[in-house]
């Protein structure tokens, strides 16, 4: 059996060896879970006698496919939830990660099924992130971030980087939601934020740090 802290672990693994790196570092892991090196430690020794990781001092971590099975699993349960949250029961982006987080830990592959066709099998959730099948398969699309957008040209934002609550909440109060028409009108070199025209109506100025953090899809 594997517990619900070790599939938080396999999933925080899977999310940093995402980002591109060859394996992941007890630091690395320590940052993602928030918790001590030496908790990181403890639980990657238990990991590797599950057969979850293959772990080596000073080297780095890496999924077996039995690991990386049970985190593809578990961001599908996650990610099918929140889209569940938002369009059943009409919980709004900033609201669901927590409570998706506990239902994500659900065993049952039944009913984990029966969501994904109630859903009409979505491939991404409401951050924009996309959603493996039953087999673990991802679909990706081209995307960049804003600030990445030529000048005078427009997109359709599709996701978003970073996805905690005052964020997405700035995003809310500033009217930008995946969908939302977006075209680049200028930089600004002494700051890197840019103009940017919403919906072909409303012109607005956005800090660097947000532009890098949203994902668009060019038209």
């Amino acid at each position: 059996m594997i517990s619900h802290t070790e599939e938080n672990y396999l999933k925080a693994i899977y999310k940093i060896l995402e980002k591109g790196s060859g394996s992941a570092s007890t630091n690395a892991i320590s940052k993602e879970m928030n918790t001590s090196a030496a908790s990181v430690t403890d639980m990657l020794k238990r990991l590797a006698d599950k057969d979850c990781i293959d772990y080596k001092k000073y080297k780095g971590v890496t999924l077996t496919n039995k690991g990386k099975n049970i985190a593809t699993t578990l961001i599908r349960k996650h990610r099918l939830w929140e889209v569940f949250l938002v369009e059943k029961l009409n919980f709004s982006w900033d609201e669901i990660h927590e409570i998706a987080e506990e239902m994500e830990h659900i065993q049952s592959e039944e009913l984990v099924s029966r969501l994904d066709a109630f859903l009409d099998h979505p491939r991404f959730d409401p951050h924009g992130d996309p959603i493996p099948d039953a087999e673990g398969h991802f679909t990706f699309r081209k995307q960049r971030a804003l600030t990445e957008l030529p000048l005078e040209k427009s997109a359709v934002i599709v996701g978003v980087k970073e996805s905690s609550s005052p964020f997405l909440q700035y995003l809310t109060q500033q009217g930008l939601a995946l969908g939302t028409t977006i075209k680049l009108l200028e930089r600004f070199d002494y700051d890197g934020s840019i103009k940017v025209l919403i919906n072909g109506s409303k012109e607005l100025v956005l800090s660097q740090k947000v532009g890098n953090n949203l994902y668009v899809q060019q038209s």
